[in-house]
């Protein structure tokens, strides 16, 4: 179970994190993450990456196309050295469309950095096939 000073350092974390994404400080983000950082997307296997660069190169390229870009911490829970968060992300893209995205990352923490992480953040789609044309479309093929 995680002592009330770790879940504290959890908190300073998220919240930095967080500000850091509302405020588009690619400085202060990448600050929350070990410069080893392992990144691994197990819904999609091939884009997983390694290391700082990576985590500059890709949020540099949201903040950019996504101007306005807005992180919502929804929840966390910690255990030990690993935090649950689930997020949801909205804005307005350069094109004028909307951007929104919610799911999931499971992040290792270590000495206050994000040492690695799984996500499972998806693009919101709106829900014109209903859950009977969903499951329709993963049960047959196409």
């Amino acid at each position: 179970m995680p002592t009330e000073t770790h879940i504290i350092g959890i908190n300073r974390l998220l919240e930095a994190l967080q500000q850091a994404m509302n405020h588009q400080d690619i400085g202060a983000f990448l600050l929350c993450f070990q410069e080893t950082y392992a990144s691994e997307q197990p819904a999609h296997p091939g884009r997983g990456f390694r290391g700082h660069e990576q985590v500059r190169q890709n949020w540099e390229a949201i903040f950019s196309g996504v101007p306005n870009f807005h992180a919502e911490l929804i929840r966390y829970t910690a255990a030990n050295d690993m935090v649950w968060t689930e997020w949801y992300w909205s804005g307005t893209r350069t094109d004028g469309s909307a951007f929104e995205m919610r799911g999931v990352f499971l992040w290792g923490v270590e000495a206050g950095l994000i040492t690695w992480g799984r996500s499972y953040m998806e693009p919101v789609e709106s829900d014109e096939l209903g859950i009977a044309g969903m499951i329709n479309a993963i049960t047959h093929d196409s």
